[in-house]
């Protein structure tokens, strides 16, 4: 009879004893969850560790209950979502970005291009259709200038040569028109003066023939 009490006590003790184990593992598990899961500070690999670390083991196993599991990779979804959401704003973000960057980059394009155009238009010169620089314009019409000056003195020194030697020739004319007048002149005098002495002579010799 007192074995027979001692068996039951036993058992009962070790009844105790399992319930009391599973309590603490239950009690242990709602930990888990209660720290793995509604923890709102802790990353994904810090959830992963306190369940890891909070977990029961059972030789090369650990004890995590389903919940937790459940919730850990709930939690592990959402925060990949999220920052898929954070990558994807940050993309449409760049592209906003890259949108103003290439608007700007045409401003600053269109802006060089009317300043290259203001710079052009400020240092050449159209002349008959052909676009020069000012610079060598300049050379160009100075040199022309100087060119056409220099033709004039050659021309006008040319001309007053021509003048002077025509002068000298009009001059040496009217000498020898002189010359030939006066010559001219005194050859009339000298034939005058032979035809006088000739008729005196004529009339001498016709008033000997008469006497």
């Amino acid at each position: 009879m007192h074995v027979g009490c001692s068996i039951v006590y036993a058992i009962s003790m070790k009844n105790i004893f399992t319930l009391i184990i599973c309590l603490l593992v239950s009690f242990n598990l709602f930990a888990q969850e209660d720290e793995a899961v509604n923890a709102t500070a802790l990353t994904v690999k810090e959830r992963f560790l306190l369940m890891k670390s909070k977990s029961q083991s059972y030789k090369d196993y650990k004890v995590i209950k389903e919940s937790v599991l459940d919730g850990v990779w709930k939690i592990t979804q959402d925060s990949i979502r999220a920052k898929q959401a954070s990558i994807n704003h940050g993309k449409d973000s760049l592209k906003k970005v890259n949108r103003s960057l290439q608007q700007a980059n045409a401003t600053i394009k269109e802006k060089d291009d009317s300043l290259a155009e203001v710079v052009y238009d400020g240092t050449h010169v159209t002349v008959l259709g052909i676009s020069f620089l000012k610079s060598v314009f300049i050379t160009i019409a100075f040199s022309i200038i100087g060119a056409l000056i220099l033709f004039a003195v050659v021309l006008i020194g040319r001309l007053k040569m021509m003048a002077f030697n025509l002068k000298q020739k009009i001059d040496v004319l009217d000498s020898t028109q002189l010359e030939y007048q006066e010559y001219k002149h005194k050859a009339m005098d000298k034939q005058t003066k032979l035809s006088r002495e000739l008729q005196d002579e004529r009339n001498k010799l016709q008033g000997q023939r008469s006497s």
